[in-house]
């Protein structure tokens, strides 16, 4: 048989999976949780910050967070969900803007912004180690990445919401991908908290993940970790005894200062 060769990047993901990418709400509350860590870290400096969003998508977590920063960049390769991000800029509109762009390959200079966003991006592009010296390269010495990654090495895979699906190897994978009917190629490369911690030792790894999970209120996380819940309790044992089994890790990268 002949070998199928697919596209390794995932061109129209927001039209793909419009509810997560359009719902209003949900993607304001994302911004909201991006804010206030950087905010617990930069501290008053936040209105000064020049801020670099990687996969922008549809900008509604761009155009929020804009209001927070000086100037705020969302890149994206999906030019359908940018064209939508562009027509329904919110937040600070002059100080906004939405350009077409390879995450691997971004088209700024070397020590650029002083934030670069990169919300559960990794695990979509061919080359998450590219993405992230890129990352590296347009960040000021001393600047900080808001990374949020999902876990390779979790129950319920969260895009497609198939069990055990970013655990299983690639062939197999696609195969239940196609059985389900839900495409025939799973693009997503998920890694484990090691693997994380591989791919990101360039940085200065400040770990945010048990801090929103202790307090949820301060963090915007009220949402997935509501305080008290069954919910909270099982989060913070979790991270207690098996952390690298938690689902979703939120860090802070800093770039050495010069």
């Amino acid at each position: 048989m002949p070998t199928v060769h697919h596209d390794p990047y995932q061109h129209h993901f927001a039209r793909l999976h419009g509810r997560a990418m359009y719902e209003e709400e949900q993607r304001l509350q994302k911004a909201r949780k991006v804010v206030a860590v950087i905010a617990d870290h930069a501290g008053d400096r936040v209105d000064e910050l020049h801020t670099l969003d990687l996969g922008c998508s549809t900008g509604i977590i761009t155009g929020h967070i804009s209001r927070a920063f000086r100037i705020t960049i969302g890149v994206d390769i999906d030019v359908e969900a940018l064209k939508y991000a562009a027509a329904n800029r919110p937040g600070q509109v002059e100080t906004t803007w939405f350009l077409a762009s390879d995450a691997m390959a971004v088209p700024f200079g070397n020590n650029a912004f002083d934030v670069v966003i990169c919300a559960h991006v990794y695990e979509h592009v061919p080359d998450a180690r590219r993405m992230v010296a890129e990352i590296h390269r347009v960040l000021k010495p001393g600047g900080i990445c808001f990374f949020s990654a999902g876990n390779r090495l979790s129950f319920m895979e969260p895009h497609y919401r198939v069990p055990f699906l970013s655990i299983l190897p690639k062939a197999a994978a696609h195969r239940v991908m196609k059985s389900l009917g839900k495409g025939d190629h799973y693009y997503e490369k998920h890694l484990s908290y090691w693997g994380l911690k591989r791919l990101l030792s360039s940085f200065e790894i400040i770990d945010y993940t048990r801090r929103v999970i202790d307090d949820p209120e301060r963090f915007a996380a009220t949402d997935v970790c509501p305080p008290g819940s069954r919910r909270q309790r099982l989060a913070s044992l979790v991270a207690k005894m098996a952390y690298g089994l938690i689902p979703t890790y939120i860090f802070l990268l800093k770039k050495a200062p010069s």
